[in-house]
Parts: C-alpha cells; structure tokens; sequence
C-alpha cells in the first residue's frame, strides 16, 4: 500500500515549530505492518492543492495534517472538496460535538468554529474528543480511488485521532497482515565501516531481509525489517560478530539498560562528574525506575570541590592535573566511599573550545569505574565535538563501562 504524509503549516517551513510528524508516523505506521513511502511538508494555501493533486496520481493513502481549525488559512477540507468536487456540507452531529465542547467549559463559541463540522459529501466525521476540529475520512470510492484522512495538526489531537479512528479503517484497506517485521539493534564503540567489512555481505545473502544503519553521536543502530526467520538470521549474524556491543535489542536507552542491569543484580551506582555538570545523572533520572539502581550524583566542577567533596588529595591535582588518571580515580574512590555504593562512575575532562593543553588537548576525558572490593579502572577517550554533543558521548561511554563491567564484557581500552 502506497501510503503519503502530507503536513501542513507555514509555521513547519519557518523553523517556529518543530514537525516531530514524521518520525511518529514511521513508527505507528510500520507498527500495523505498512510504510511510508513520501512526506512533504508544504505552507498553508495554494500549495496544499498542488501537493494533493500530486499524490493523488501515485498514492493509495493520503495521511494530511493541519488545516482543520476555525481560522482564514486553515483550508484543507475546502481545497480537498474542491479537488474531488464535492459539495462541503454541514454534519449535524459535528456541530453539536463541538457546541458541547465549548459549553462544557463555559465559553462562547464563534461563528468561524462552525465550518469545521463541515465535511464534503459522502465523507465520514472522525470525532476529536480532545479539541474542535474533526478529523475527515474520504473512502477510496469518493476520492478517485485513493484514502484521504484529514487530521487535525497538534500532537495531542493528531496521535489520539489516528489510534482511535484511523488504524482499523487502513487494516481494512489492507485487507490483511502484512508478514514483515521490524527490529532496531543500538551499538556503542563500532562504526558503520566495521559492519561493512564484516557482515554486510552475509545480511546481503539473508533472502527477505531489509538492512540499514542510522549512525549517532557514539551510537550506531542497526534496522533490520523482513519476515520474523530473516530477523532472526540477522540478528544471530550480527549477534555472532558484535554482541558485546550491542546494548539494546529492544528499543531501550543505554540509561535504561543500566538500571534494569543493576536492579536485576540488586547493586546500587554512584556518579561523580565534572566535565558532564551532572549529564550522566540527568540521563538516568529520565527513565522511569531510576531510582532502584541510582543513588546519588556530585557536581563537582572546580577543583576546590572535589578536594571538599570527594577526598581528591590536592596535592595530585597540582600535580597531575584535574584531567588527569589519577585524578578521575581518586573521584571515582572518593564518590564510592561517600555514597556506600557497589559502584561509582566518575569522569574528568576539557569540553572545550579552550582550556586545552598539550597533554590534554581539548575533547580529552578520564572515565573511572569503582567497584566495592576491585580495583578502580580508567580509560582516557578524546571526543572531538561540541559541548553538549562532547557531554552526551562521555555519558555514553561511561554508562558503557557499567554495563560491560556487570555483564563480565572485558574492560575497554585507551582510545585517543
């Protein structure tokens, strides 16, 4: 099935408001065994009557979003009834739903909200119970053999709307289950070019089988889309060549597979940052759960502070630095005995653009991981990125040292 996602808004060309559509379409779409094959994203007006006309002559569905509202530019039920021909009229039920949505909350409704219990004949209502404007369904026999759905632009309305109303009319129009499935490995420390000279040439001989990669800061995830025995093949390839580090099968966040490692074990984690300014505690304070593996964090940026607040002897900053081995060791020990943790992760480093050296150049960091009763281990990585790009990579690589420590992966080495 032929399926186009037409988004519509002057305000998405602008930059003013980020169109997170297409990602979410991707996924609930596929999730119901279908693809996207086209979005576009066009402005309000005239455009959205030429982008129509368009996909109407190489599509079987056509997903629209914005245009439904009370307002001059909101258009998109006018120019589609206009394009199919068909007189817009007004659905009585529609216009009650929305009366009683203004009443319910003690205002006057305006004359303009009335257009939008207007449909173009022979198309049904879908009810938005959380704002004014209905969504529309055109079926494939008033509209030229194509699916239209005209959906409503904010989030809050649009996902709701397509679970509730959208999803069984397009497994219908499939007429069945569509026998793929989709599979999505993260990876952390290889790069795309190590696939390639590895395994890309076994995936390539797996019959039914889709591959790609997606390549992040510090992160390269891996999709796998076919029938479920050519995943599965996949998967054991890939599995055989790079399963320590692959982190997550599942869709989870490295944050999450750390807490989920630790609360399995019954161990508790402890963080001492200075160059990250408490990234890595923020990472895993998003994820619910947290609070079974993760117990505190220290903020310790200047120097004095981790003289004062992890033991860190002075006399070792002065002489070898604050980035430095010996001083992400003595962070990671110093948080450890403070916290009475099982472990503690602790890291150092020049996030830059300045306040390098020679020695330690900017992009360089220590990452330390204490653990109760074994000595502690550093590794010295060098990121050379943007600060906030420099924060996430350091919290990646931490969290990564954790997980290969409790899943008995060997230790990682210096990279730089």
């Amino acid at each position: 099935m032929r399926i186009e996602v037409i988004n519509t808004g002057t305000e998405l060309l602008l930059g003013t408001t980020v169109n997170t559509h297409g990602a979410w379409f991707g996924q609930a779409l596929f999730n119901l065994g279908l693809r996207v094959q086209r979005q576009s994203t066009v402005p309000d007006g005239d455009a959205i009557g030429e982008e129509l006309r368009a996909s109407l002559e190489r599509s079987d569905v056509i997903l629209v979003t914005g245009g439904l509202g009370p307002t001059s530019d909101d258009i998109t039920r006018e120019i589609v009834a206009d394009i199919l021909d068909r007189e817009l009229i007004m659905d009585e039920h529609a216009m009650r739903t929305i009366e009683e949505f203004f009443a319910c909350r003690n205002k006057v409704m305006a004359e303009s909200n009335r257009k939008q219990a207007m449909l173009p004949v022979g198309a049904e209502i879908m009810p938005n119970p959380n704002g004014t404007a209905p969504g529309v369904y055109i079926p494939p026999r008033i509209g030229n053999g194509t699916a239209i759905f005209l959906l409503p632009g904010p989030p809050n309305e649009l996902y709701p709307m397509f679970n509730n109303e959208v999803a069984h009319r397009l497994t219908a129009l499939v007429g069945g289950d569509v026998p793929q499935t989709h599979k999505e490995l993260k990876f952390t420390g290889i790069g795309e070019s190590d696939f390639h000279d590895s395994v890309d040439g076994e995936l390539t001989r797996i019959p039914d089988l889709e591959f790609g990669y997606c390549a992040r800061p510090n992160e390269l995830d891996l999709r796998l889309i076919g029938t479920e025995l050519a995943v599965a093949e996949a998967e054991k390839v890939i599995k055989q060549a790079f399963g320590e580090f692959c982190f997550s099968d599942d869709g989870k966040t490295m944050a999450q597979v750390i807490i989920d490692l630790f609360e399995e074990d019954g161990h508790t984690l402890a963080i001492a940052e200075s160059c990250t300014g408490g990234y890595i505690a923020s990472r895993l304070t998003d994820e619910a759960g947290a609070s079974a593996a993760f117990d505190q964090s220290v903020v310790t940026y200047s120097n004095d502070s981790k003289v004062k607040l992890l033991g860190v002897p002075k006399e070792l900053i002065e002489e070898h630095g604050a980035v430095s081995r010996e001083v992400a060791i003595a962070m990671a020990d110093g948080a450890l005995e403070l916290s009475n943790d099982d472990f503690a992760i602790a890291v150092t480093g020049v996030a830059g653009p300045g306040g390098g050296t020679e020695e330690t150049p900017v992009g360089t960091v220590f990452i330390a991981l204490a653990q109760y009763d074994h000595p502690t281990y550093v590794i010295r990585r060098r990121f050379r990125r943007d600060r906030q790009t420099f924060k996430f990579c350091v919290s990646q690589e931490a969290l990564d040292m954790a997980r290969r420590r409790m899943l008995e992966f060997p230790d990682l080495v210096d990279r730089y």
